[in-house]
């Protein structure tokens, strides 16, 4: 009995429902879980959900831009999807703790540049909502990088500069005294072109012989496998980017491993997953200031504690994600 092929564009059949399950694996890895815990290693295998985000939204990106390289459009939509939601968690976030003198922002000026921008990332690491300036700066320079190789594909060989881009920032002393704070941003860098990349095969609708499921499966074990490892025994004893480096192959076949398995899911749970899909942006932003830290005095264990985020969370999205759809509306005429 021959397997079935490899369907690279179940990874866009299924965008929903892997951003879903990319923003649980995200809460869990933000839910705390001591470092003496036998979980601690599997816990924080949930950065992992960061990277999905990025190889996911690197696909959607190419998709959009093969059907309108239109800069105007291109950027309007991704600002409109993530600038209003932003501005309003910001405000909520960074005004009251500026007032209560919580040391988030340090003068009025600071303030207005944490509100518009999160600034306190770039300059000293402020990693409060992190990925939200990280995706506008891959956002800012994506229609160059998808024009450069949709003209010259030969540059889709690019991201193999930014591996090396990220020994640099780690071993190149100027490099890493300069930029060396964001770290965290430059290993994530490569997933998202890769994400580009992949993206016309997902367009063409490629597939991989039936005996590549061994080949992924080998893939998937590896990486996990050693990822589990250097969390529960090594962590804090080796610079973060190499693991996020074992992240991409790690990545790929876990969402690869997920999309064949939505095919065999109850309904009830792929509408669950692509709900949550929908809404992670809010859910990203609402869920660890607005909700863990208010539950926190509950203890109610890891799991407890997840679950209670993840149903407290998922209408606080909505209403944001409605409020934000009425702004549009109103004022953007979208």
């Amino acid at each position: 009995m021959s397997l079935p092929r490899i369907e690279i564009s179940s990874l866009s059949r299924y965008r929903a429902e892997l951003m879903g399950a990319a923003m649980i694996f995200i809460i869990l890895f933000h839910v705390f879980v001591r470092r003496s815990d036998p979980f601690f290693g599997l816990h924080r295998l949930g950065n992992i959900g960061v990277d999905m985000f990025l190889f996911v939204s690197g696909i959607g990106l190419w998709f959009a831009w093969t059907k309108n390289q239109s800069l105007t459009r291109f950027y309007k939509r991704r600002l409109l999807r993530i600038y209003p939601a932003w501005i309003i968690v910001a405000c909520l976030f960074y005004i009251p703790d500026y007032l209560n003198g919580g040391g988030h922002s340090t003068s009025v000026s600071d303030l207005l540049l944490d509100i518009t921008t999160n600034w306190g990332f770039w300059q000293h690491d402020e990693l409060t909502f992190w990925y939200i300036p990280a995706i506008l700066a891959l956002y800012l320079v994506a229609p160059a990088y998808m024009e450069l190789v949709r003209r010259h594909p030969v540059f889709r060989w690019l991201p193999v500069l930014m591996i090396v881009w990220c020994f640099a920032v780690q071993w190149v002393t100027p490099i890493h005294q300069s930029v060396g704070h964001i770290e965290i941003f430059w290993s994530r860098v490569p997933i998202f072109f890769i994400g580009i990349n992949v993206g016309e095969m997902v367009r063409q609708k490629q597939s991989f012989e039936g005996n590549g499921w061994w080949l992924l499966l080998l893939i998937f074990c590896a990486t996990f496998s050693f990822c589990l490892y250097l969390e529960q025994i090594k962590h804090g004893r080796f610079p973060l980017f190499i693991e996020r480096l074992i992240y991409i192959p790690l990545t790929i076949s876990s969402l690869l491993l997920l999309a064949k398995l939505f095919q065999h899911l109850p309904q009830w749970v792929n509408w669950f997953l692509r709900l949550v899909g929908t809404l992670s942006l809010e859910i990203y932003l609402l869920h660890v200031h607005f909700v863990m830290k208010a539950i926190a005095p509950w203890h109610l264990g890891y799991w407890g504690t997840a679950l209670c985020v993840l149903l407290l969370t998922l209408p606080l999205a909505w209403l944001l994600h409605q409020l934000v759809l009425l702004i549009e509306k109103k004022i953007f005429c979208v």
